[in-house]
């Protein structure tokens, strides 16, 4: 007997699958884009961002908790050594406009296919990656010391990632 994906459980296509799958990376990449910072602080968001998408397979929520599966499956589990490497988006306000749409296109996805609880809990989680990876290392200042722990544009992308996803 040919074992299922987890994903048909759900009641998912693959595609429809692959959206859900992709987007809580995504979300912490366009955190760390938000606010152009050095390579420490980079590692520090992303560190943050794996650790809060790891911690989605302890959710009570069975969708959050197989996505978040999926996703460490993929790129490795941070209680493991795991690590992701550090990409600078070329264009970081097309990949933030990018993020945006995928997480609308996961919102309308979501409210046709699963009750509200999961997806309630699904957007929830996005939104709690995107305030880990902005709140896990200061910009500006000056050598490592000052600035803010949340610039103005990393609030920005997390109030707009909020809003897209009504949480």
């Amino acid at each position: 007997m040919i074992e299922q994906p987890a994903y048909t459980g759900f009641g998912f296509s693959d595609e429809e699958w692959g959206l859900l799958a992709g987007l809580p990376q995504a979300v912490l990449a366009a955190a760390s884009a938000a606010e152009s910072d050095g390579t420490r602080r980079t590692m520090a968001e992303n560190a943050a961002g794996l650790a809060a998408i790891a911690a989605g397979r302890e959710s009570a929520s069975p969708l959050v908790a197989a996505v978040a599966g999926e996703v460490v499956s993929r790129v490795g589990d941070p209680e493991a050594g795991a690590e992701l490497p550090l990409i600078a988006p070329a264009d970081p306000p097309a990949l933030l406009d990018d993020v945006l749409a995928r997480a609308g296109q996961a919102c309308a996805l979501l409210a046709t296919k699963v009750d509200e609880g999961q997806a309630g809990a699904y957007r929830h989680w996005l939104v709690e990656i995107a305030e880990q990876v902005v709140g896990a290392a200061a910009s500006g200042g000056i050598l490592g010391l000052g600035g803010d722990l949340v610039s103005d544009s990393e609030r920005r992308f997390r109030d707009r990632l909020a809003q897209v996803l009504n949480d």
